[in-house]
């Protein structure tokens, strides 16, 4: 969740490219688990790509078009990884603001 407005953001674009929010307390929603599955499958295409670069890197033939295809997905990657950390800190802050209410309450 956005701690600004309640929104969750959204592991992909809109068709224009811009981001997507879900407004929802339940976190086992249809659209929360399908954006959870989401999540966990691009970071670990992520992960798999890193492994990749690393033997592509290691080798001492790989091409200049290799080494840019992989910079293009690198990059793709980062680009989903950011979004999915923006995505988990907002909720973070949001569930810590939520548990600090709690304890207010409780010690009073």
């Amino acid at each position: 969740m956005n701690d600004m407005n309640g929104l969750r953001l959204l592991p992909w674009p809109s068709p224009e490219g811009k981001p997507c929010y879900l407004a929802t307390d339940d976190s086992n929603s249809r659209l929360s688990r399908k954006a959870d599955e989401i999540e966990a499958l691009q970071l670990a295409m992520g992960a798999q790509l890193l492994a990749h670069a690393g033997a592509l890197l290691d080798e001492d033939n790989a091409t200049s078009g290799e080494l840019r295809f992989l910079a293009r997905r690198l990059a793709e990657a980062l680009t989903d990884v950011l979004r999915v950390a923006e995505s988990r800190g907002g909720r973070l802050l949001v569930h810590g603001e939520r548990g600090a209410d709690e304890r207010n309450r409780t010690d009073q």
